[in-house]
């Protein structure tokens, strides 16, 4: 077992030194492109302000025989791209792959500078993420980079979920987690082909009226085949200090139940959710960002509490510490996007201007 007193060193000699917080950075949508695809590709810059975070894609969506041309698409996309505060990521190939090795050896020292987080798929317990670690670091130091390349884990096996715990401490490089629903599906043996979201299959219906006949019309209501997975996850990332995330909605037409998904993994708890074709991206900015009116609030809520101890009324609701810790869940989640996206900022100084009007008026009112 490791000793806590090394956690924070570097795993190789002349590795920068590990982060011991992960940074909160805007992160609502995870963008993936396929870096092979030329046109594709050639559609980034246009992205580049309209994500929080762009996924280079080299595993499962690219095809064996373009899995290098993919690798070299995105050392070539990251060295000409200006990216501003968007974030660069890649997903890796699986552990098991044949490429996998190869991914890690090829872009840490090609574009390490401006590679944020690696994401690695099938992590099935902290072997993997120690593995990835101890690789990373002497990739760093045979680069010379001065900050840690992060890493992401995706949760897409029954031996994942099972050891999700250990999985988000493994390591001071945990950035976060993502729910990965096909392929867990697939390990679990669950008779769905869909990727996210419900089933109509899976459901709860009322108990039969009395002395009504058995096949009576009775209501009934889909149930999420992912909350419990989901609401494991978050406890994990929060209890490790790392970031959960809701992963692919695979039908890309339903925008109305994507986004319906989406705000179900905000309101548990994700920060954000991949993107995989440019009409998820507002859906993910729209849901992953508090609305206008809760942000002012919440910041009424910490105005009246002041120190956060005690408890006062508002508009007839109790509000005491535990709520006040609630609101600034939201009021420091919204200061964070409010500092990257300048018509949130807006919106969110014109509630509460909205707000100190309202609090104004009735005070007069008294």
């Amino acid at each position: 077992m490791r000793s806590a007193k090394d956690f924070f060193r570097p795993l190789a000699v002349g590795a920068p030194a590990p982060l011991r917080e992960v940074p909160f950075r805007p992160s609502r949508m995870i963008h993936f492109f396929d870096p092979g695809n030329e046109k594709m590709a050639a559609k980034v810059p246009a992205l580049v302000p309209q994500v929080d975070v762009l996924l280079g894609n080299l595993e499962d969506a690219v095809p064996a025989d373009r899995k290098e041309a993919a690798r070299a698409g995105l050392l070539r996309t990251a060295r000409a791209t200006d990216l501003g505060a968007t974030q660069l990521w890649t997903r890796i190939n699986s552990l098991d792959s044949p490429w996998a090795l190869d991914d890690l050896l090829t872009l840490v020292p090609g574009i390490g500078d401006r590679l944020d987080v690696v994401m690695v798929p099938k992590v099935e317990g902290a072997q993997d993420i120690h593995y990835v670690d101890r690789l990373l670091a002497q990739l760093e130091a045979k680069a010379g980079l001065t900050r840690p390349v992060l890493v992401h884990a995706i949760l897409e096996t029954a031996a994942g979920v099972a050891n999700v715990e250990e999985i988000a401490g493994a390591s001071p490089r945990m950035q976060g987690i993502s729910l990965g629903p096909a392929d867990l599906a697939a390990s679990r043996r669950m008779k769905t082909t869909r990727v996210g979201g419900g089933h109509p299959g899976y459901l709860v219906r009322e108990d039969p009226a009395p002395g009504a006949p058995a096949d009576a019309p009775r209501a009934s209501h889909q149930q999420d085949l992912w909350h419990y997975t989901l609401a494991r996850m978050v406890d994990a990332c929060a209890a490790h200090g790392i970031l959960p995330y809701y992963g692919p909605f695979g039908d890309i037409r339903d925008t109305t139940a994507c986004e319906d998904q989406f705000r179900n993994a905000f309101l548990l708890g994700c920060v954000g959710a991949w993107t995989l074709h440019p009409a998820q991206i507002p859906l993910a900015r729209r849901v992953f960002s508090p609305d206008p009116a809760d942000v002012a609030w919440a910041r009424r809520v910490i105005a009246a509490m002041g120190d956060g101890t005690g408890a006062v009324m508002i508009d007839g609701r109790m509000q005491d510490d535990a709520t006040y810790k609630q609101c600034q869940v939201v009021a420091g989640l919204a200061d964070a996007l409010a500092a990257r996206d300048p018509e949130l900022a807006r919106a969110y100084a014109r509630a509460h201007i909205h707000t100190d009007a309202y609090d104004t008026a009735t005070e007069a009112a008294r």
